[in-house]
């Protein structure tokens, strides 16, 4: 998606916008997305020429790998046509994902293995967490419909993949660059930019404490291991470890020409060695006390962290945490 980067004229013609909102987007957004449409369509043509379960795995995880690089932000196109949860479906507290694809799988129904079909279905059986059922666990098989399905799923997640950064390079991009420009109303102000960008990134640092780590910690009584993210594929640390070093770089470009964030900076850093040095990559050891202890501190310092920058770089930037989809009000 190289070539939409470079085609597109709101780079030229922008007009001047706060430096921490230009390099948050220009620097970080727009590549991530860039990083995530180059990755999904390289799933979608692995799949094409070869949708076994062998050949499809490493591109998944690397397609996962740049989903990270974005899965904090809920606003702009990815909420658009429930494009988030397609993506990502999780939690799954029913897991409703599981059945309906094996319900899918069972029926044989040959219209949800061509991409436009399966982009109308359920999401709970498209997006990553559709294609980690097919790719790991008692739903993964090289059976013929199972390998079509997927290759299916590969390529509406490229679709969406294209249609967000489509949506961001076409218009989006330029709201929250232009806030004050004729014909842009989603935000009125550099400082409510500047608001959104900050909200995404305070909940994003929550999404990783409250969900990804406070799930499977569960209580003390009642440690929930199973409640992992993508326990399957065994990747519940990573995604923690590559979603704090995604929002330190989102972080890092919201303050550019601010000012100086040294406590948010140390926070950052403190919360990704701690992560870096779990040896539990799928928080198993959450019912051990020991290995619980060193997973409660890494969720501990990443509410440290919010509390810095919400000390630090929310005054430097003049705004506070606002409303975010993420809430469900």
């Amino acid at each position: 998606m190289r070539s939409i980067l470079l085609s597109l004229p709101f780079l030229a013609l922008a007009l001047p916008a706060v430096a921490d909102v230009r390099a948050t987007v220009t620097d970080d957004v727009l590549p991530a997305y860039a990083a995530l449409s180059d990755a999904a369509v390289a799933l979608q043509k692995g799949a094409e020429a070869d949708c076994s379960i062998a050949a499809m795995q490493p591109l998944w995880n690397t397609a996962f790998d740049a989903w990270m690089g974005v899965s904090f932000l809920r606003l702009g196109p990815v909420e658009e046509q429930g494009r988030a949860l397609a993506f990502a479906f999780w939690p799954d507290a029913k897991a409703t994902g599981r059945r309906q694809l094996s319900a899918l799988i069972k029926a044989q129904d040959p219209q949800f293995t061509d991409a436009t079909a399966l982009g109308k279905a359920s999401i709970g059986v498209r997006g990553f967490f559709g294609l980690e059922h097919l790719l790991y666990g008692p739903l993964a098989s090289d059976e013929a419909y199972t390998c079509k399905l997927r290759a299916a799923m590969a390529s509406d997640l490229a679709q969406m993949a294209i249609d967000t950064e489509v949506g961001w390079q076409n218009g989006f991009a330029d709201e929250l660059l232009t806030p004050s420009a004729e014909g842009h109303s989603l935000y009125l102000t550099e400082s409510e930019a500047r608001q959104a960008l900050y909200t995404q990134l305070v909940t994003g640092l929550e999404f990783d404490k409250d969900i990804r780590l406070g799930r499977p910690l569960g209580s003390f009584d009642h440690p929930r291991p199973e409640r992992a993210e993508m326990l399957a594929s065994g990747r519940s640390l990573r995604n923690v470890i590559l979603s704090l070093e995604a929002l330190k770089g989102f972080a890092d470009k919201l303050a550019q020409g601010m000012g100086e964030t040294p406590k948010t900076d140390a926070a950052f850093a403190r919360a990704i060695e701690l992560a870096q040095e779990l040896d539990d990559p799928v928080f198993a050891g959450v019912d051990d006390p020991m290995t619980r202890l060193k997973v409660e501190i890494v969720q501990q310092q990443i509410g440290l962290t919010v509390d810095a920058m919400q000390a630090e770089l929310g005054p430097l930037l003049g705004v506070n945490v606002g409303f975010n989809a993420a809430d469900g009000d």
